[in-house]
């Protein structure tokens, strides 16, 4: 998706910066993609509960990582809501890379006897 359209054509840009923070990640995880000769595989998971994990990344038949982006993950309903996709992704694909994009949170917690990272937008485009 073009965000320079979405901030063109759109009402409020406001409420859309969590699905521009997604195509933003999307975009990055793609040109590294292009980049590596191991090439990646980038994936999206959803269960039968509409839980869901943004970005699945698998290296051959491993997946290696786990990616939530959440604009504020401050929200109680909306952190219980990305943790437990994370958990349950985690348990069904055995991972245990599990990574939050956020705004502005930058740290590593335990949720439920998982360690999950949460690093901002701007230091995971650093690499």
């Amino acid at each position: 998706m073009d965000t320079g359209m979405i901030n063109a054509l759109g009402f409020s840009f406001s409420k859309n910066i969590g699905k521009l923070m997604e195509n933003i990640v999307a975009v990055e995880l793609l040109r590294q993609k292009s980049g590596s000769s191991s090439r990646p595989g980038i994936f999206y998971w959803k269960d039968h509960q509409h839980r869901e994990v943004d970005f699945v990344i698998r290296k051959g038949t491993v997946v290696s990582q786990l990616i939530q982006v959440c604009y504020d993950i401050n929200d109680p309903k909306t952190r219980e809501r990305e943790l437990k996709s994370l958990i349950r992704a985690k348990s069904e694909m055995g991972c245990s890379d599990l990574l939050v994009i956020t705004w502005d949170r930058e740290s590593v917690e335990e949720y439920k006897g998982n360690s999950i990272r949460f690093v901002p937008l701007w230091k995971w485009l650093q690499g």
